[in-house]
């Protein structure tokens, strides 16, 4: 095992004018990341997950793929794999000898034709899917799951699904997740958040306008535009579309928290407390503290999957993605 860093060099020490949360939420994604997989390989794949729904993934392979680690990368809510966050890690676990997946959830990317349905919090399923064909057609054997936001539930609630069943599976890594899908719903549509929910909410209508014209008949629109939250919304589209009878049973039966405790492959959850709409007490009781596989790292800053700072030691200023790194390669992480 490689010798870990100094613990002062890799603590998350953001500037002053970065601790706020909503500038650390924002800032990150806007900020200039040209040429992050240029000359790594890629080659674009389906992955049938059920009848008639396929997922894309684009796939960089390492020259001898079944000797090296898989990172197999889920992206968060109206994200897709072209989100910074998605090319970030990518290039990172790649230049440090995984192979790496970057998957694109239902009908994201521009995949709303590779699928009848809508994505959900809990289609874990997918994923325990896409890991199994890994394994048997790659004869791939070690593969993490690594999953930001709603993406880092999916990927949690996967390995609590499969506890010790899936050999393949060698572990998860969450950033952010959003492990009780009510809780964060309800913050979400807190009046500070106004700026996510409204961005998030007319993405997810703009999604149903697309899907509509693609699968004429299947969703009734009448009254689409006049949602004024994401609850409903969900109620509306995502549940019933997901087999849920309600919103609220959604929230309730798609959350990680469930089935937490059956994880039991290494697991790294890092998270901030003043995360706007990923309530930091989900992550502080003794079910996650006390859980002898799960790791969980939360900076008082960080804002949502952030963790911007200043850069040192050689490394770029993103902290997340060079912990997920440094746990890939089993070195220690700071608390």
């Amino acid at each position: 095992m490689m010798t870990s860093m100094a613990f002062d060099q890799r603590d998350f020490a953001p500037a002053a004018w970065l601790r706020n949360p909503h500038v650390m939420t924002v800032l990150p994604g806007r900020w200039p990341r040209r040429g992050l997989l240029a000359g790594v390989p890629t080659e674009s794949r389906l992955f049938t997950t059920e009848p008639h729904t396929q997922l894309l993934g684009f796939c960089h392979w390492q020259p001898h793929r079944t000797a090296c680690q898989t990172v197999v990368l889920v992206h968060g809510l109206e994200g897709c794999s072209e989100s910074h966050y998605m090319r970030g890690i990518a290039a990172k676990a790649y230049r440090a000898g995984c192979n790496v997946i970057r998957m694109n959830q239902r009908t994201c990317g521009g995949t709303e034709h590779l699928t009848p349905t809508l994505y959900n919090s809990g289609l874990s399923q997918d994923y325990r899917a896409v890991v199994h064909e890994l394994a048997r057609v790659d004869g791939l054997a070690r593969i993490w799951l690594v999953g930001y936001s709603l993406g880092g539930n999916l990927v949690l609630k996967a390995a609590g699904e499969a506890g010790s069943s899936d050999a393949a599976l060698a572990g998860a890594i969450a950033v952010c997740p959003t492990i009780d899908p009510a809780q964060c719903a309800k913050a979400l549509e807190a009046p500070r958040n106004w700026l996510y929910h409204h961005h998030f909410l007319t993405q997810l209508k703009r999604r149903m306008r697309r899907k509509a014209v693609l699968f004429p008949g299947q969703w009734n629109l009448t009254g689409l535009d006049r949602i004024r939250c994401l609850s409903e919304f969900d109620d509306r589209y995502t549940a019933p579309d997901g087999g849920y009878a309600s919103g609220a049973d959604y929230y309730d039966r798609s959350g990680a928290c469930r089935v937490l405790d059956a994880i039991a492959v290494p697991t790294l959850i890092l998270t901030a407390q003043d995360d706007p709409f990923i309530p930091y007490a989900m992550f502080t009781g003794p079910l996650i503290q006390r859980h002898p596989k799960i790791r969980v790292i939360a900076p008082r800053h960080g804002g949502h999957c952030g963790f911007f700072h200043r850069a040192h030691n050689g490394e770029d200023p993103y902290w997340a993605e060079n912990r997920i790194v440094d746990f890939l390669q089993g070195l220690d992480c700071p608390t």
